[in-house]
């Protein structure tokens, strides 16, 4: 590889599984500041800048009460923490991209305090070259900002790398910033969704992306060589 190649990774939804998690506890903030939101509505936004999320699901809430939901969100979701596992495959996964000698990336804009939950619980430091995380970005996705920061850690150019997330909110990010994304089910998004949103090829789950890895844009990565 004459430049520098790289993975990046969405963590909620594709390497852990959080996405309902944070629907419950979206759920609970909205609930006991007596704004009414359909959990449905909840789950169709999670993945996107929490802010914009809010100012979204809450309508004309003041900005107090906006910044009390988010608060609040965060506390029940770490109170729920012990309720999360990694996603099939998730270490599998990382540990093949590593054998390939390709960096990945924990490509997040979670909050440092839901990021260390996150990583204890992937329990992949070792085969993690690089994290991002909200303290790095105003805005988090579809605002592709949290991609180049990613890409700028391992020295990477969008022209070299690919973002496996679960959300169409990865994926638009994605085709702001110029490189091709793949898509997993496990965040609860379809398929076609994610298609239509630009996702290059989309898989179950990482384990099955990872049964299907010569099949990928990953694959590309090394010069096609098989995998």
């Amino acid at each position: 590889m004459s430049a520098q190649s790289a993975v990046l990774f969405d963590v909620d939804g594709t390497l852990v599984d959080s996405n309902y998690l944070h629907v419950h506890a979206w759920q609970r903030a909205f609930a006991e500041l007596h704004v009414d939101v359909e959990s449905w509505r909840i789950h169709r936004a999670i993945g996107m800048d929490g802010s914009v999320l809010v100012r979204r699901l809450s309508g004309d809430a003041p900005d107090g009460i906006r910044r009390r939901l988010k608060d609040l969100h965060s506390q029940y979701y770490l109170q729920s923490s012990a309720l999360l596992s990694p996603l099939p495959g998730a270490r599998r996964l990382l540990e093949a991209i590593a054998a390939l000698r390709l960096p990945a990336v924990l490509a997040t804009s979670a909050p440092e305090d839901e990021l260390a939950v996150l990583r204890k619980v992937l329990s992949c430091d070792d085969l993690v070259a690089a994290v991002t995380s909200s303290a790095d970005v105003d805005v988090a996705k579809p605002n592709p900002d949290i991609i180049g920061i990613a890409l700028d850690r391992v020295g990477a150019s969008a022209e070299h790398a690919v973002f496996v997330g679960d959300a169409v909110w990865d994926v638009r990010a994605c085709v702001r910033a110029g490189l091709p994304s793949i898509g997993v089910l496990s965040g609860g998004i379809s398929r076609s969704e994610l298609e239509t949103a630009g996702a290059t090829a989309v898989f179950e789950n990482v384990d099955d992306l990872l049964d299907h890895l010569d099949q990928t844009p990953i694959s590309d990565l090394i010069g096609g060589a098989a995998v």
